[in-house]
């Protein structure tokens, strides 16, 4: 469980911010993953568990506290009960885009649309990662992890994790702490079998967004490059020879509305309506029961609208920024908040806020921050 000398968060970050913690410890096994863990909880102080650092927006002055780095690598093929299925076991220091070309490599889908995402395996599920119809609440089988203050790690099935759009009980989301602390050490995806031959896609999502009719037959890898290819032109594959790619990827969530509020923007804003939640049990005492069972209770889903499109829509083109500004909308996408270079967190923040405020001005909603803050508020 080495410590080493702490760097400024800044050049360990997609955005570009953060200054240095007070102490910076590098795990690159398990066991060393969960003794750091465990020393840092015992300081009684912040700490921090760093991946990829492409979902944190940190501020500008020291991290006073303890900041681990997840190393850990390694994916194990296991046998799955389900015929015509595998499952990976995969480290949680691990690149997720190296494990989806290893996926498609070895003839496994269930994750190739998630080409390209940056990040670590282990912040996969806390953020409920997804992209183009496919999200790994659909593959995820269950996580190994470390509650804080636990002598020993556990296993979790999926379904305890409370996955949902973006989110999960391990998320710290703004404003708010998670519902479980804790540290995931290893995840165990399930995925099938369908080998290296063409193949129908069947989500709507990503075949509009791969410009395939209904039927049209490709192979895993023809998705993956094409995946690949989307996302550069979107500055959403990470490049050191490209600003455009200095960002936490979309900043703002796409806002989760009521079908009824959906009904009020206008309607050529994209939107896409969720599927409800239904009553799975009905129970009604014995002692009352008259012989009438009352009909299930009907409502209009959610609606996921764009918050792209709003931004857009409510004057914010691609490539804005505040005068003497260093922080920027992409030139490619107007989701992507960039630091254009040696730009601080507050000048980050100014502009999300402005972002903020012209959408709920134009459309009535207040965007929600994707990325985890630390030590800076919007």
């Amino acid at each position: 469980m080495p410590d080493v000398t702490p760097v400024p968060l800044a050049q360990l970050t997609t955005l570009r911010t953060g200054g240095a913690p007070t102490r910076m410890i590098d795990a690159r096994t398990t066991g060393e993953l969960v003794a750091a863990l465990h020393d840092a909880w015992s300081e009684h102080g912040a700490w921090l568990v760093l991946g990829g650092g492409s979902n944190l927006f940190v501020g500008d002055g020291p991290f006073e506290g303890t900041v681990v780095r997840v190393l850990t690598q390694g994916i194990e093929r296991m046998p799955s009960p389900r015929p015509g299925f595998a499952r990976l076991r995969v480290q949680a220091g691990h690149d997720w885009d190296r494990l989806v070309a290893y996926a498609v490599s070895e003839g496994l889908a269930g994750i190739e649309a998630m080409s390209g995402i940056p990040g670590t395996v282990g912040a996969a599920p806390v953020q409920n990662i997804g992209a183009y119809g496919q999200e790994i609440v659909q593959t995820l089988v269950e996580v190994e992890l470390l509650d804080e203050g636990a002598a020993d790690p556990v296993v979790v099935p999926a379904s305890e994790l409370g996955l949902g759009f973006r989110t999960s009980v391990l998320k710290h989301h703004y404003g708010s702490v998670p519902a479980r602390s804790a540290v995931i050490l290893s995840v165990t995806l399930e995925l099938e079998e369908v080998g290296h031959a063409e193949r129908a896609i069947g989500g709507e999502q990503l075949r509009a967004a791969l410009g395939l009719d209904e039927g049209t037959a490709v192979t895993l890898e023809w998705v993956r490059n094409h995946v690949l290819d989307t996302r550069r032109r979107k500055g959403m594959v990470l490049d050191p020879d490209d600003p455009d790619t200095y960002s936490a990827g979309s900043f703002f969530q796409n806002a989760i509305v009521s079908a009824s509020f959906a009904r009020t923007l206008p309607p050529e804003c994209p939107r896409w309506p969720l599927e409800p939640d239904p009553d799975t049990f009905l129970v009604i005492p014995l002692d009352s029961f008259d012989g009438f069972v009352p009909p299930a209770a009907t409502q209009d889903p959610a609606v996921k609208v764009s918050a792209a499109w709003l931004i857009e829509q409510s004057g914010i083109r691609k490539g804005f920024k505040l005068p003497r500004s260093r922080a920027a909308i992409s030139t490619k996408h107007a989701l992507a908040l960039t630091n254009r270079g040696n730009g601080t967190a507050a000048e980050l923040a100014e502009l999300a806020r402005f972002i903020q405020g012209r959408v709920q001005s134009e459309f009535g909603l207040i965007l929600q921050p994707e990325p985890v803050l630390v030590g800076v508020d919007l």
